[in-house]
């Protein structure tokens, strides 16, 4: 059986393309695609959401091992109300009606930021979620909901801070590796990529820390709209980088 639906087989022939082990993806544009089709904000979030399935399949069919993806920021409460209630809703029937397909495709589900401000019934959907789907091999869905870059380093930082404050550990001792330690899901790589549709160029506060040496790819197509073809472009841009890391490149090394 397919993954979510009847979606026409796509032919996956990666040859030599290479294909980050961990994406991240901002998935943005909800909001402006409803508008410009005269619908309610609502709708975008639908069809938004219906597409993060169709990205999951495309990924695991490329080999992509961890997708972050971008679903509600920190800063998303300051929304209309009847916006956030919508969301955390969406969030809950998202996750009931599709576990089953998603087991099917052996997909992880996992969840970073903080919890501690999202309802009950949504808390527990992430709970049982994670739950259910932990022993799943082939990839990790990643989902940020209230998730802030800022906030995440934050919580690493105080973590490390009650550490010294205990004399366990001296200031001096402090390394970058103990913060990337001490984040939300310290096991889950830092992604090579990071995908943002809609055309805007920042970063919205998504892996601060992670991103550090993470490539970019923007795209002027709205979330809902971002399929197969996309992503195949943003893997073929990403195979032809140059990935120095702050040293030189080997053709450069050579001379």
């Amino acid at each position: 059986m397919a993954l979510f639906g009847n979606k026409q087989e796509k032919t996956y022939d990666t040859g030599d393309l290479k294909v980050p082990v961990s994406l991240g993806v901002i998935m943005d544009g909800n909001g402006r695609w409803a508008t410009q089709r005269h619908l309610p904000r609502s709708a975008g979030h639908k069809v938004g959401a219906e597409n993060l399935k169709e990205l999951c399949r495309n990924c695991v069919r490329y080999g992509v091992k961890y997708l972050t993806v971008y679903a509600f920021s920190t800063e998303n409460w300051a929304r209309p109300q009847p916006e956030v209630d919508f969301l955390m809703k969406l969030f809950v029937e998202l996750f009931d009606k599709y576990d089953a397909e998603l087991a099917e495709e052996g997909i992880r589900v996992r969840f970073t930021g903080d919890d501690s401000e999202l309802p009950p019934k949504v808390r527990e959907v992430c709970k049982t979620a994670e739950e259910r789907s932990k022993d799943r091999p082939n990839m990790q869905l990643i989902v940020a909901l209230n998730y802030g870059g800022r906030r995440e380093i934050l919580s690493s930082c105080r973590k490390i801070a009650e550490k010294v404050k205990d004399g366990s550990l001296d200031p001096s001792d402090i390394t970058e590796q103990m913060i990337s330690d001490n984040l939300y899901l310290p096991d889950v790589p830092d992604p090579e990529l990071i995908i943002r549709p809609s055309g805007e160029m920042r970063l919205s506060n998504f892996l601060l820390w992670e991103s550090a040496y993470s490539e970019f790819w923007v795209s002027d197509t709205l979330w809902p709209d971002f399929g197969y073809e996309d992503l195949t472009q943003a893997f073929r841009d990403f195979a032809g980088r140059d990935r120095r890391f702050g040293g030189l490149s080997k053709k450069e090394s050579k001379n």
